[in-house]
């Protein structure tokens, strides 16, 4: 089990194997958690994330942090990928995507600081 960390979850989205973390009761939820933050399991298992998720919101940022200076604009999505829910960056579309709009899900860097950054592409 990789529960090292949220590195851990990017270099696994980076080499196509993202996962997220079931408990016995089925709920889902994201590294570096140890516990169920529904039902307090400590029995967490790695499941593979689904390759494509549904946009459930996204906002345009056009006045960024200082992190994100030379990124602006850009738009960020929560998207939905069944047990579990993603926030990132969204590329490859001009457009804000609305709700149901069919992302996958990779990891690229920002050009402000070059930090790694979850992000999401049209499917």
């Amino acid at each position: 089990m990789r529960h090292n960390g949220y590195d851990n979850l990017l270099d696994a989205i980076e080499d196509g194997q993202g996962y997220f973390l079931a408990c016995p009761e089925g709920h889902g939820s994201l590294p570096p958690r140890r516990v169920c933050p529904d039902c307090g399991s400590r029995d967490l298992t790695d499941e593979p994330l689904p390759d494509a998720g549904e946009v459930v919101a996204a906002t345009t940022v056009s006045v960024p942090g200082p992190q994100f200076a030379d990124d602006a604009p850009y738009v960020t999505a929560i998207v939905d990928f069944g047990p579990v829910r993603l926030t990132g960056v969204v590329r490859g579309t001009d457009d804000e995507p609305g709700p149901g709009f069919v992302v996958g899900v990779d990891v690229e860097e920002t050009k402000t600081e070059g930090e790694r950054v979850v992000t999401f592409r049209p499917r």
